[in-house]
């Protein structure tokens, strides 16, 4: 066998390592038991091919890895993910491996001086995030120069691409409803406050590695959720690490999105729970007059 062709299975065999270990962090938290079982399928699926992966999806793309029988939009997206930046955002985020700072310095030209100053400055965590925040001419980060700006950006382009389109187009328009979302806020915070809930070791703003996260997977209808508590810059600067809870969901086998609840500070709303960004359906779904927040506005 060629030495390339030994390499790319290898790296089939490493990332299948990861979807299994991936099911089995899923089994330890509680998850459904569709997810570890698909997971452990679409491993099982990947160590059996006879070519690298790689080259599957250099050659055919996303489609040929959802041609591939256990392997959905959503895995797919997994293991380009893998291919692309050698990383997993999911497993991490599982894992307590949550890790920016190492994430952002594996682009060119980005040292671990910036890399940091992107994490806390702009408060993100993903590659995405971390676009979304250049993309933002408002944004300043000292050392971020508009050269180096359009560069990154450029960067950041052809990283993310094979990922989105593995991931194909999400629908943004179509999330949880919100009674759904602030539902399973409710059960995260009750079950977390009475310490049922298993507890993962987060590497940021963890000196002594202690286990302190809680960590819920919830399943409403076609709907999945994991549940955890804020751990950003951010949230702990400004105190409200036990109140911030991010909302990762996804339907069916679709990619996944977040959302984040918090407790609200002002206006109409305060003191209720409330979904970042539909600040006017959480309004309805409380039953408060939609002129009474007109009027706010």
């Amino acid at each position: 066998m060629a030495r390339n062709a030994e390499t790319g299975l290898r790296e089939n065999r490493q990332i299948a390592a990861r979807l299994a270990s991936f099911a089995d962090l899923l089994d330890a938290q509680g998850a459904d038991g569709f997810r570890p079982r698909a997971y452990r399928a679409a491993a099982d699926r990947i160590a059996g091919l006879e070519e690298p992966v790689r080259d599957l999806h250099a050659r055919g793309g996303p489609a040929a890895l959802i041609a591939l029988p256990d392997i959905g939009q959503g895995i797919a997206g997994a293991v380009v993910e893998m291919l692309t930046t050698g990383r997993w955002t999911q497993f991490d985020r599982l894992s307590g491996e949550t890790s920016p700072e190492q994430l952002f310095a594996t682009l060119p030209g980005v040292g671990p001086a910036l890399a940091e100053r992107f994490a806390r400055t702009l408060d993100v965590e993903t590659l995405e995030n971390l676009e979304a925040a250049l993309t933002d001419q408002d944004v300043r980060v000292r050392g971020l120069g508009p050269r180096r700006r359009a560069a990154l950006l450029a960067t950041l382009k052809a990283r993310l691409e094979p990922i989105r389109r593995a991931r194909g187009r999400r629908s943004v328009t179509d999330p949880p409803p919100v009674a759904m979302i602030l539902e399973a806020d409710a059960l995260y915070r009750r079950k977390a406050q009475a310490g049922e809930l298993r507890l993962i070791a987060p590497r940021r703003f963890n000196p002594m590695g202690t286990a302190w996260l809680p960590i819920l997977h919830l399943k409403r209808g076609d709907w999945h959720f994991t549940l955890l508590y804020s751990n950003t810059a951010l949230a702990h600067r400004l105190g409200r690490t036990n109140d911030w809870v991010v909302v990762f969901f996804h339907h069916g086998d679709q990619p996944e999105a977040q959302c984040t609840v918090v407790t609200e500070t002002s206006g109409v709303l305060k003191g209720k729970r409330v979904v970042r960004g539909r600040e006017d359906a959480c309004a309805r779904h409380y039953g408060i007059d939609e002129a009474v927040i007109a009027d706010e506005a």
